[in-house]
């Protein structure tokens, strides 16, 4: 699969929410049940750091997507983020998910990001496995931190410290 990384713009976000979408159906993705309107999921991101992933040779076929959300409004946790990486079903295990955490990790040293978090799953080994390819290390477990659908569960919390942004 031929693919390119460019940088999201909200006519995207119709084929992205799909996306999302496919995510929150494995039920090992995300806390949300159902993927948010633009003006929501913009709101909660951070406006420079979003990524999209589409194939070459037709651009309108978007292949997943990637962005930063800030973990606090205080100056001093300007420079860590959160990291969301979402794959569309059809694309998965072909290297895109790694091709958009490679690229977003670049955006974020360029905006300044110390620190990039993670928050996953215990059960999503794969994006585990992706994360700490990329030197992102654990943290901890946080244990019953919020239920999903009746059911408690745990999130394990990845980070990764910039070797460049000081």
């Amino acid at each position: 699969m031929d693919y390119s990384i460019l940088p999201m713009i909200p006519e995207h976000w119709p084929a992205l929410r799909e996306i999302y979408g496919q995510g929150i159906a494995t039920g090992n993705a995300t806390f949300e049940t159902e993927p948010p309107d633009w003006q929501k999921w913009d709101s909660s991101h951070r406006k420079d750091c979003r990524l999209v992933a589409v194939e070459t040779c037709n651009q309108q076929n978007m292949l997943g997507w990637a962005a930063l959300s800030p973990v606090s409004g205080r100056h001093v946790y300007r420079g860590v983020a959160e990291v969301s990486v979402y794959v569309g079903s059809a694309a998965r295990r072909r290297g895109v998910g790694r091709a958009l955490l490679q690229a977003l990790i670049c955006e974020a040293e360029t905006a300044g990001i110390w620190t990039l978090q993670a928050g996953i799953f215990p059960e999503n080994t794969a994006s585990i496995t992706l994360h700490k390819s990329f030197e992102f290390h654990e943290v901890g477990l946080r244990k019953k931190i919020g239920m999903l659908n009746g059911v408690w569960r745990d999130v394990l919390l990845l980070e990764r410290r910039s070797p460049t942004v000081v």
